[in-house]
């Protein structure tokens, strides 16, 4: 049973780490490999993951791709 709860509070923080990758994929976004390196990369820090996450909800660029 306990190792039961520690492998679904694991998978939920791995979810919850990448959720702007996650939220960058869903949304199709046109950077979500760079989103995903930065999550990857500078998720740890906190301030990392809230720029990945903003980055991830962001529009596209008018005129498309850049």
């Amino acid at each position: 049973m306990d190792g039961l709860i520690v492998l679904i509070v694991f998978s939920v923080a791995i979810l919850l780490y990448f959720l702007p990758t996650i939220v960058a994929a869903r949304r199709n976004h046109h950077n979500v490999g760079a989103i995903g390196l930065l999550n990857l990369f500078l998720g740890w820090t906190f301030i990392g993951w809230v720029l990945a996450l903003i980055w991830s909800v962001t529009n596209p660029p008018p005129g498309g791709k850049r």
